[in-house]
């Protein structure tokens, strides 16, 4: 016995000496650690469900009695001071060592005033209202108790068919890299002990939005080059950021599961990265590695604690398995002890072990929750977001003047504007379209308003698209007769705005598809809109890139709108009518056709290009039925005004490491509004000891000009903006020739030459 104490003491120490950060904070936990059995370590290990909003198909039972027995390290899913405080008093006044619990929960782009999808976040380039964004959402959610969120999701999706593209940035490396500092800096603060701020989770580490076929929780498979070049750095850069915490995803990784991926989880997050803090699993991802084929729920549990998983998300492997797998050499005991260190340290840098009810302030929930100033902010990120994707003969803006028709299932439904991942929104008192546009213009514009058709034709799946309380109802009369009358009631409109597109939960997690039009029967409504003769307006709801071919070439203006949270209709008004002129461009590539995906800006020239503004030539890299162009590149968006980009000077030629190359360029707004616009440069490396993308994107500015006014804008490169991953996975910028493109999107570019010497 002598022996095994003295073994654990050392363990302990070894741990403090590879984890310690604070002296005092790793003297306190030592001190409880040695106090701790086995059963509490493991406990604390165990992560459950309060069963408020339900992310997974498994609900945590026996809570109650689990939180006084010390087998409860965090619980997510559960708000409110009271009831918080109720499981707290369990945790600090009935367990042994009154261990506090942290709470967490899903709060994503916003806590109960809702932000436009991250998508639609994205859509913005508008790093100081994102971090704002993530800000207003720590301030509200500590107010109700929560100390803890599980995002941001920075995973880099090029398949729009994939359902969870809505919940992160796009397509692009360097812009959700750079969303991802953001959203870190925005939810933690300068100081985690504050009462206002949020620990943050990076997930889903790693490359989930990389599944095979677009389908939810599939393998992924690709090379370290790629992965490197790719995939990982908005991982790292919100790990860079201080992120205090990394969440498991659930694919396989060539041929591991991320939960059970020791390299992954080991050798990349802590030894490369230098990652300090805990990692939790996603919902139940340790149990779903039997169905992987990996083992039994004992096996596969000491296989995530062995890659450097220390939290299980509602499973229970930890909780039932680990102590049998200490017996029986399958885990060590300092495994278990690195977890609980890590697990313990997160409560104290949150403060918990200073002031267990420092979230618990009721009057901070009554205060601090859906104020003006928040709903103010979210009506503003909610118009920037929006994507004016067409405006033929400057039909928009509208006059604040005569009848509007607003027409399509999108129009009166309330519940769907926060979008998917908005599972704290109140849905019950969030304005429809038709309600906030009602109220922006007061009795200045009539608006009439009709349902026009279903959401989707197949009532099996609207309810497979409606649910989590997004109903969107349904009418069951014949489509002509339903279409009929809203015709009728558009009569004396002077224009028609049509809410079209999907249902919130049309995205989002378990919601891919493989049909990316906007529903047929919803289109069918769109064609006899426009045979009415009356101007229409697509206003056009989304958590991903649709196939809008038919639609661009019909309608002659698209509004792209995302969903933009609790301010949705607001906005719409606000943009419609001119009051704000969007700004916004788009994170992720728009494909002519599925046929295309995955089609992104920045991929790879092949050994037989197709020649510039050719559709197509025999033996080249093409296809029979369509060009290899987008319907709408990344990065693009058009104003109600316009912007003339003149040719980019450098102020040299060629540049040494350590100096900086500097390219200027000067905007003009050469149309009849003032607006917002997002200057974008991109390089390309011309010749590497690997073949490179055919643009990077490297920096980019929002500007504001007034009406006829001219700004030069400058953008300094160094020779870290040219570096990436080798073949043997160095981090190398290599000399040669490069170029430099500016513009207004990816396609759209001024160009230049220049050398790295």
């Amino acid at each position: 016995m002598k022996i095994a104490i003295t073994g654990l003491l050392i363990g302990l120490i070894h741990l403090g000496s590879l984890y310690a950060q604070d002296p005092k904070m790793d003297n306190f936990i030592m001190d409880l650690m040695k106090k701790m059995t086995v059963e509490e370590k493991i406990g604390q290990l165990n992560l459950v469900t309060g069963g408020e909003a339900i992310t997974g198909s498994s609900v945590s039972t026996g809570v109650e009695s689990k939180i006084k027995e010390g087998n409860i390290g965090g619980i997510f899913s559960m708000s409110s001071p009271a009831k918080i405080r109720v499981a707290q008093e369990l945790a600090v006044k009935e367990s042994r060592l009154g261990i506090p619990i942290i709470f967490g929960m899903d709060v994503i782009h916003g806590y109960k005033t809702m932000f436009p999808i991250p998508l639609g976040l994205a859509a913005t380039w508008d790093m100081a209202l994102i971090r704002e964004s993530a800000r207003i959402a720590a301030v509200e959610a500590t107010a109700d108790g929560l100390n803890w969120t599980f995002s941001p999701m920075v995973d880099v999706s090029r398949d729009p068919r994939w359902g969870r593209i809505s919940e992160g940035s796009g397509e692009d490396t360097y812009l959700s890299s750079r969303i991802a500092i953001e959203m870190v800096k925005g939810y933690q603060g300068d100081d985690l002990r504050a009462n206002n701020t949020l620990m943050a989770c990076v997930k889903h580490f790693a490359l989930y939005g990389a599944a095979e076929a677009g389908r939810d929780y599939h393998t992924t498979d690709m090379s370290l080059h790629r992965m490197y070049n790719e995939y990982l750095p908005p991982y790292k850069a919100a790990i860079d950021a201080g992120a205090g915490t990394v969440m498991t995803s659930f694919n396989d990784i060539n041929g591991l599961p991320a939960t059970a991926n020791r390299w992954l989880m080991t050798d990349v997050l802590r030894k490369q990265w230098g990652f300090k803090g805990m990692v939790v699993t996603d919902y139940t991802a340790i149990n779903e590695l039997i169905d992987h084929g990996l083992g039994d729920l004992q096996a596969v549990s000491a296989l995530s604690l062995k890659a450097g998983v220390h939290m299980d998300m509602v499973g229970e492997g930890f909780l039932t398995t680990l102590k049998k797998s200490l017996e029986e050499g399958k885990v060590t005991q300092e495994e278990i002890d690195q977890a609980c260190r890590l697990i313990l340290e997160a409560k104290y840098k949150l403060g918990l072990f200073e002031d267990p009810f420092r979230y618990c302030d009721d009057s901070r929930a009554k205060s601090n929750i859906l104020t003006r100033d928040h709903l103010k902010k979210a009506r503003e990120a909610a118009a920037k977001s929006f994507v004016l994707l067409k405006n033929e003969d400057n039909l928009l803006p509208l006059k604040k003047q005569g009848t509007v028709a607003v027409i399509g299932p999108l129009a009166n439904s309330g519940e769907n504007m926060p979008g998917t991942w908005s599972v704290s929104a109140d849905l019950a008192n969030t304005q429809s379209l038709v309600e906030g546009m009602t109220e922006a213009l007061g009795n200045k514009v009539k608006i009439v308003t009709h349902l026009g058709s279903n959401l989707v034709e197949d009532a099996a799946y609207q309810e497979r698209a409606t649910m989590f309380g997004r109903t969107i109802p349904r009418d069951e009369r014949p489509e002509q007769e339903i279409i009929d009358e809203a015709l009728r009631v558009a009569e004396d409109a002077d224009i028609i705005v049509a809410a079209l597109g999907e249902g919130s939960e049309m995205s989002g997690e378990s919601s891919s598809r493989t049909d990316l039009n906007i529903p047929a029967v919803q289109q069918r409504l769109l064609k006899a809109l426009l045979k009415s003769g009356k101007p229409v307006v697509l206003v056009l709801f989304t958590g991903r890139p649709l196939t809008l071919t038919w639609e661009d070439e019909h309608v002659p203006a698209i509004l792209n709108v995302w969903f933009g949270g609790t301010e949705t209709g607001k906005a719409v008004a606000d943009v419609l009518f001119g009051d704000i002129n969007p700004s916004g461009k788009l994170p992720a590539t728009f494909p002519q056709n599925v046929g295309q995906i995955p089609l992104y800006y920045s991929a790879k020239n092949t050994g037989r290009p197709l020649a510039e503004g050719k559709w197509f030539e025999k033996f080249r890299s093409n296809y029979l039925d369509v060009t290899n162009e987008p319907l709408y590149p990344f990065g693009y968006g058009l104003s109600y005004t316009s912007f003339d980009y003149s040719d980019i000077l450098l102020d040299k030629t060629s540049f040494s490491p350590g100096e900086t190359i500097q390219a200027d360029i000067t905007i003009t707004n050469t149309g009849n509004y003032d607006g917002a616009e997002i200057v974008q440069l991109y390089v390309r490396d011309l010749v590497g000891s690997v073949t490179r993308p055919v643009k990077e994107l490297k920096g980019f500015q929002k500007i504001f000009l007034k009406k006829g006014e001219r700004k030069t804008i400058s953008f300094k490169l160094t020779e870290k903006d040219l570096k990436y991953y080798n073949q043997s996975l160095e981090y190398v910028a290599e000399s040669g020739d490069f170029k430099l493109f500016i513009g207004p999107n990816s396609t759209d570019t001024k160009e230049i030459d220049f050398k790295l010497l």
